[in-house]
């Protein structure tokens, strides 16, 4: 055994990297046999490896660094996936919260530490700024579950930055007291500082991210740059006297409109954060516990009791408080509890400054003791969130799953979709495939159906390359953004007839496709492929002109003709451009009648809550040219028209191919074509499906009378 422990604790830092990945990978395997959330488990398993248990790890500067990364990691992804517009409904919540889970922790820190430790004042006070403050540890939990946009969760992240605040103004007052800078001046200097950090946050910030993902869209590129934003925002912050992961939460509610839940961007923010980073913070906060004073002095038991008891009791009160006020369920107020009961990083944070700060020469405000009760408390209090919030999150997901069972079966008819979208030019597959990750519904998790077609007529080597890369393109997309994707091969000497056949053998719900795809020299604006669509199939048809990024899109503005409830797809391109709105966090505004446009509303209020959308009254259709007022270069316009002969079928829409290039050039667009009651076949009679090239063989006769036949409807 000897001759084992001198080689430790380990310090090669190949083999330490090794081990701490052996933790991250076994630790949960084992705590869940034993029904313990994970993150309790890589507590403790950093309780086990560090100086204070088997000394197996020192907890060397490769724990100070990732533990701050994963610390800020936590923060960043509260702020990141947070539903703005649900965090807006519940702002009022939010802080009252937050002023009631700061004050109680703070009356009863203090009253703990004063008659009850005999601390002095300045330590006692430091003390109930420590408990008044908390980290969001169990968040990872919340996330795993997929119900971070509850309400009990937003309120809780509210409270979380109120308190953490909070705490900061008191540490910053009790150590400028103690140093004798706590004047006037530097008051007005820290608020000068705080309010320079938000104007740059909130107004600058954002104009930088949008010019930046307008310009590069290379995966790595966007990836470094958003961890640079979060790092550059938490750095800031602690230059204005603020806590970094402070910052860290401001930059994930500034980049959440341009991180789309459903982008392949998120997807390895996620990854990283929660397969690397994150376990690295709870593995160096479990080094730092220390239980040999428990069981060799009495004394520092008490401590350590008095402090998780009081820290406990004062978050549990702080959350049965609330949820009386609020008139939420036990379920949710164990929720907002379990969420505000960790002290981790900012409890950390002040034991330190105590530590270093000086009443007297060479004598601390708070000494080793007290930092190993803290450390302890912090240990008790991270394992008491995470069982708490594990079991709160597994009621409030059985309860949402039961409540969406009354509504399933409607949904469900709407949202059976399987998205089609034909792949044959690579400059607008990523476009593509990024709006049908937007479009999907992710709960039915269908797969997307991506379709390459190639000419019978050219079977060249590179012919069959270019389509290879076309469909591996569109396969690492759906890959990076974890989206089953199904991809299709075909022969053919018109691509309308072949992209039709595909539509129909994949019973595909709609098509999605890119404007001016297979145009050619002397088409119209839209193309002979989009036209050849457009006139012989009755299925939800999408076609896609992006000019910016869809990450960028600040406002989505939709143009609905009159009658088009009537059509039998109404609510089906309703629900796939909502859900644009949502993972895009902008405005949804429509031009509509004042029937159709009430119908949109009470629509949206029932399914697509958290959009923020607004109607306006769309009387002629001859009005539309002059939306283009209304339109900047950063919003995407959603034209919802009609094939001949339909309900909703206007003769202006005739117009549209030379209204759009004329009014709306180089503005983004999307032309939606509804789904309508389906004919005995796809095709339409006046297609000849043996004609050769991409035209799609209609006779003069057939035009003339189709168009009649639209004329009379």
């Amino acid at each position: 055994m000897d001759v084992i422990t001198t080689y430790l604790p380990i310090t090669d830092p190949t083999w330490i990297f090794f081990l701490v990945l052996c933790v991250i990978l076994f630790a949960p395997m084992i705590f869940s046999k034993l029904h313990i959330p994970h993150l309790i488990g890589m507590i403790l398993a950093g309780v086990l490896i560090g100086e204070n248990g088997f000394n197996i790890l020192a907890r060397d500067a490769s724990f100070e660094l990732f533990g701050k990364v994963g610390i800020y990691f936590i923060m960043f992804l509260a702020g990141l996936e947070m539903d703005i517009q649900n965090l807006k409904q519940n702002r009022i919540k939010g802080i009252t919260f937050g002023v009631i889970t700061t004050v109680i922790p703070f009356v009863l820190g203090f009253v703990a530490g004063y008659w009850f430790l005999n601390y002095s004042l300045a330590a006692s006070l430091l003390l109930a700024c420590i408990f008044a403050s908390h980290t969001l540890v169990a968040y990872p939990i919340v996330g795993r579950y997929g119900i971070s946009n509850e309400p009990s969760v937003t309120i809780s992240v509210a409270a979380t930055m109120v308190a953490l605040l909070s705490a900061l103004l008191f540490l910053a007052g009790i150590s400028g007291t103690i140093k004798g800078t706590g004047g006037v001046w530097f008051w007005l200097f820290f608020a000068l500082k705080v309010t320079v950090y938000l104007f740059g946050v909130f107004f600058l910030l954002p104009r930088l991210i949008r010019a930046f993902f307008r310009k590069y869209s290379e995966p790595v590129i966007q990836f470094t740059f958003t961890l640079a934003v979060v790092f550059l925002s938490a750095a800031t912050a602690e230059l204005c006297g603020l806590e970094g992961i402070f910052g860290a939460f401001l930059s994930g509610l500034v980049l959440n409109r341009f991180v789309p839940n459903t982008s392949p961007l998120m997807r390895r923010i996620e990854f990283t954060g929660n397969a690397l980073f994150i376990p690295y913070f709870l593995i160096g906060v479990g080094m730092l516990v220390n239980v040999a004073p428990m069981f060799r002095e009495g004394k520092a038991a008490i401590v350590v009791a008095i402090m998780v008891i009081a820290g406990t009791l004062s978050k549990y009160l702080a959350a049965l408080l609330s949820r009386k006020i609020f008139r939420m369920t036990r379920t949710e107020g164990v929720m907002m509890f379990g969420l505000t009961e960790a002290h981790a990083a900012g409890a950390l944070a002040m034991v330190m400054v105590g530590v270093k700060l000086e009443v007297a020469p060479g004598v601390p405000l708070m000494n080793n003791a007290v930092l190993d009760g803290v450390v302890m408390m912090i240990l008790i209090s991270c394992i008491i969130s995470s069982i708490a919030t594990d079991q709160a999150a597994k009621k409030l997901k059985v309860r949402n799953a039961e409540s969406n069972k009354r509504t399933r079966r409607d949904s469900t008819a709407l949202d059976d979709e399987k998205i089609l979208i034909p792949v044959n030019e690579p400059s607008n597959i990523r476009t593509l495939m990024s709006t049908a990750f937007m479009m999907r519904n992710q709960r039915l998790n269908r797969g997307l159906i991506c379709l390459n077609i190639i000419n019978d007529a050219d079977l060249s080597e590179q012919t069959q390359a270019h389509s290879r890369e076309c469909l591996n393109m569109a396969t690492r997309l759906a890959s990076a953004a974890d989206v089953p994707v199904q991809t299709q091969t075909r022969l053919a000497v018109n691509f309308v007839t072949a992209t039709i056949h595909a539509l129909r053998e994949n019973d595909a719900s709609e098509l999605l496709i890119g404007l001016h795809c297979q145009r050619h020299k002397g088409d119209s604006f839209l193309g002979q492929f989009a036209q050849g669509l457009i006139e012989n199939m009755s299925r939800q048809l999408i076609i896609v002109s992006m000019t910016i990024p869809a990450n960028t899109i600040r406002r989505i503005v939709v143009a609905v003709p009159e009658k088009a409830e009537y059509e039998k797809g109404f609510y089906r391109w309703i629900n796939r451009i909502a859900r644009m709105a949502e993972d895009l966090g902008c405005q949804m505004d429509f031009y509509a009648t004042e029937k159709t446009g009430n119908l949109i509303m009470h629509y949206m209020r029932e399914r697509h809550k958290s959009v923020r959308d607004n109607y306006e009254v769309f009387e002629s259709w001859s009005d539309f040219p002059a939306l283009r007022h209304e339109i900047k270069g950063d919003h995407l316009l959603v034209v919802v028209t009609a094939r001949r002969g339909s309900i909703s079928y206007q003769s202006s829409f005739a117009r549209l191919p030379y209204q759009l290039p004329t009014h709306f050039a180089g503005q983004s667009l999307m032309l939606i074509y509804p789904d309508q009651q389906e004919q005995a076949g796809e095709i339409s009679p006046f297609t000849d499906p043996h004609h050769h090239g991409t035209n799609t063989g209609s006779t003069r006769v057939g035009r003339w009378l189709s168009k009649w036949i639209g004329e009379l409807g």
